[in-house]
């Protein structure tokens, strides 16, 4: 967001240096990017008047110029290449040593063809007014009244302003707008505001049309037409078109720098319509009830304002008038029905559109501009026909407008409840507060806020305030209600335009101690135990695509996203071991075939009655490790289901849970990821048969002795499912793989194979 000084103190009579006010408005959460001072652009830049013009003795393109920029000095001579110079004019001169930042360019004294030349004769282009210059500015033409020699040419084009450059965050929609820069600039510096009167509101009539349509206006609030005939379309005064330079947007002509104007001022963007070009859409009908807000149908063309031609996807959300799309909603309009030099009749557009919907709008076409950047944040749709009064009155009176109509629909207001402030709530969280900075530096005791501050903080911001026996009830402003929602942002606004710096520095008062929960305690001791018997701890991202390929997976468990950003990371996953699954066969593919890991993570379930989400452990046993190949004459052995479950009982045992890692062991360091909650969960082992009869037991080494594997008779420990003729069951993989789930809600042991 650009900010003018000048226009800024018309909304507020501050007077602080333009460093100070920036530092203020950055400490306070709007950071001040850079600033710009317009005046450089034309500093050492004055009038002059050519007094006499001469053909260059070597050159034909070049002239000799005598130009007087002072009454009592003789006049200048200047060798000037443009055209369009000539004697008896009044223009612009740069005098030696002057800096031009936009052509970045020193005058200096030169000799051109063998004549000396003493300055420059200036362009707008060299002035930093036009993107290029056919000729030199003759002022005498520019301006009303030619000014009088000598005078600083810089104002007379409003080149005397400082434009700030603020970085707003996606909470602070109010930024975006000068009125709400006004008010934020009142609560820090404590001055007085001179806002705009509000406009005469005009009255309106119900939009005709159908149901459907209506419907879909109230998911994003509010859609109003105003009909204005009498329209003249022109270049718009030159207060307006500095306003829109200095903001960084380009006049057009002087209704259209009225609705940018507007949205610039008030924060809400508006949009008119040639009456006629679209009354030539239905066959010269112009009618409100043919007017319709829909997602585009695919492959519908839509060319836009800025001369580019999309094909429409089923996100774009577009008003359309006669079935044709004619604006595409809340990002930009169309071509076709686009204000021109022979506009008499216009439809002004104020609407507001859901965030999300102008969101997938422009990213559906690549498109963005100044309206989309403000819809996507959230605008109070309390301002959206004040913004479309004050357009009116501007048209009536720049345009000589005149109204014939308003049609609206809007969806019904709820009363905003007020926020309940304690006074005990905001000292406790905030602390004592000190005079100054320096005497917060300093230490000391320092006092509770005083009421008074409170409620002039608060009131400075729009809020209004009704005093009870606790503290304040506050009715926060419409322009603020996405951002002030519980009492602690009530504090935060008053802590931050106070100032941190003049905080103490203190701790809580009590202290309490802290420390981890026992369902954390025991989700760290599991993960301990499970790297202590061998597994590698994994950590993969909770989206997934919307299809699994894990046997058995149901798609409707799968939590789609609202606004995904890629097909293939558009759901939340509902398991852990399609991860684990890719992870081993990606080792595979690289000629490691030994995985062994497991996940502890958040799972949700589209279709739970109750909490959809649901942390599990999910584990991986596959291939055998490089490791432990020495034990194996260097032949890898598959793992088998007896293998799984006595490292998943040894990890599970008490003893386990105490026992510390030897000096020996040398498993590869693990990625450590700790949920925030874990609670009474029973565990299975989902195992892929493929053991013989009897079954490995872990025996836990001891320091002077390498790890080891003992055979022991098998009770009450058979594979869960029947073995295949030959006695032995195989994974796809060509290796044993055993899955171990646990889970809060686990009822039983679950098998799956692959």
């Amino acid at each position: 967001m650009r900010v003018s000084l000048q226009w800024l103190r018309e909304l507020v009579a501050c007077d602080l240096p333009t460093a100070e006010l920036a530092e203020r408005l950055s400490v306070a959460g709007f950071e001040v990017d850079a600033i710009e001072d317009l005046a450089a652009r034309a500093a050492g830049v004055v009038v002059g008047y050519v007094e006499a013009r001469e053909q260059h003795p070597n050159a034909d393109k070049l002239s000799v110029c005598a130009v007087r920029i002072a009454a009592e000095q003789e006049p200048l001579q200047i060798v000037c290449g443009a055209r369009n110079v000539r004697a008896g004019i009044h223009v612009a001169v740069a005098t030696v040593g002057a800096h031009l930042p936009a052509v970045d360019l020193t005058i200096k004294p030169a000799e051109l063809r063998g004549v000396a030349s003493s300055g420059m004769i200036c362009s707008l282009a060299e002035l930093g007014l036009a993107d290029s210059s056919d000729g030199i500015v003759i002022l005498d033409e520019a301006l009303e009244t030619p000014p009088a020699i000598g005078t600083p040419v810089g104002p007379l084009f409003g080149l005397d302003d400082q434009v700030l450059e603020l970085a707003i965050t996606a909470n602070r929609p109010d930024g975006l707008s000068m009125r709400g820069i006004a008010r934020e600039v009142a609560a820090l510096t404590g001055s007085a505001l001179n806002l705009p009167a509000a406009a005469a509101a005009v009255s309106a009539e119900p939009l005709p049309v159908p149901a459907a349509v209506q419907e879909r206006i109230e998911t994003g609030g509010l859609f109003s037409l105003t009909a204005l005939g009498g329209i003249r379309v022109a270049a718009s005064p030159a207060w307006l078109q500095q306003r829109l330079e200095r903001a960084g947007v380009r006049p057009i002509n002087n209704v259209v720098d009225i609705t940018n104007l507007v949205m610039l001022e008030l924060g809400q963007p508006l949009h008119a319509f040639d009456a006629d070009r679209l009354a030539a859409l239905a066959g010269g009908r112009l009618d409100p009830a043919l007017l319709d807000l829909r997602q585009a149908q695919v492959g519908e063309v839509f060319n836009a304002l800025d001369g580019s031609s999309h094909a429409l996807s089923a996100d774009a959300l577009v008003v359309s008038y006669a079935e044709r799309a004619v604006a595409l909603a809340g990002v930009m309009g169309g071509a076709e029905t686009a204000v021109h030099d022979g506009t008499t009749t216009i439809w002004l557009e104020a609407a507001m559109f859901a965030p999300q919907a102008v969101r997938r709008s422009g990213r559906s076409v690549g498109l963005r501009s100044e309206s989309s950047s403000r819809f996507e944040k959230g605008l109070p749709v309390e301002v959206t026909l004040e913004a479309a009064d004050r357009a009116v009155a501007l048209l009536q009176e720049l345009c000589g407008a005149e109204v014939q109509g308003r049609w609206l629909h809007r969806k019904p207001l709820a009363e905003r409840p007020a926020l309940a402030l304690r006074r005990d709530a905001l000292h406790n969280l905030l602390g004592p507060v000190h005079a100054s900075p320096e005497a917060a530096a300093a230490g000391g005791d320092g006092h509770d806020l005083e009421d008074a501050e409170i409620e002039q903080i608060l009131t400075a911001l729009g809020c209004g305030l009704t005093a009870d026996e606790d503290g304040w009830l506050v009715q926060v402003p419409a322009a603020r209600a996405m951002d002030l929602q519980r009492e602690v942002d009530l504090i935060e606004e008053v802590a931050r335009l106070v100032g941190y710096d003049r905080f103490s520095s203190h701790l809580p008062d009590p202290i309490a101690p802290g420390g981890l929960t026992p369902e954390q305690q025991v989700e760290r001791r599991l993960r301990r135990c499970l790297v202590a018997v061998g597994l590698q701890e994994t950590c993969s991202l909770s989206l997934g695509p919307a299809r699994s390929e894990r046997p058995g997976a149901d798609p409707a468990h799968r939590l789609p996203l609202a606004n995904p950003l890629l097909a293939d990371y558009s759901h939340l996953r509902d398991s852990l071991v399609d991860e684990l699954l890719q992870a081993a066969q990606r080792n595979l593919q690289a000629g490691r075939p030994g995985f062994w890991a497991f996940e502890l993570g958040h799972v949700f379930n589209a279709t739970a009655k109750g909490e959809r989400q649901q942390l599990q452990l999910a584990g991986l046993i596959c291939g055998a490790r490089q490791a432990e190949l020495w034990s194996s004459g260097g032949k890898p052995h598959a793992p088998d289901y007896f293998q799984a479950r006595g490292l998943l009982q040894v990890a599970l045992s008490p003893r386990a849970a105490r026992w510390s890692r030897p000096s020996w062991w040398t498993a590869t360091p693990v990625n450590r990821w700790a949920p925030a909650a874990a609670a009474r969960r029973s565990a299975c082992a989902i195992a892929m048969p493929g053991a013989p009869s009897p079954m490995r037991r872990w025996i836990r080494p001891t320091r002077r002795s390498a790890p080891r594997w003992r055979n022991s008779s098998a009770r009450n420990c058979g594979p869960d499912r029947q073995l295949n003729a030959e006695g032995q069951a195989r994974s796809s993989m060509a290796t044993a793989s055993t899955w171990l789930v646990w889970g809060k809600k686990s009822t039983g042991c679950t098998r799956s194979s692959r």
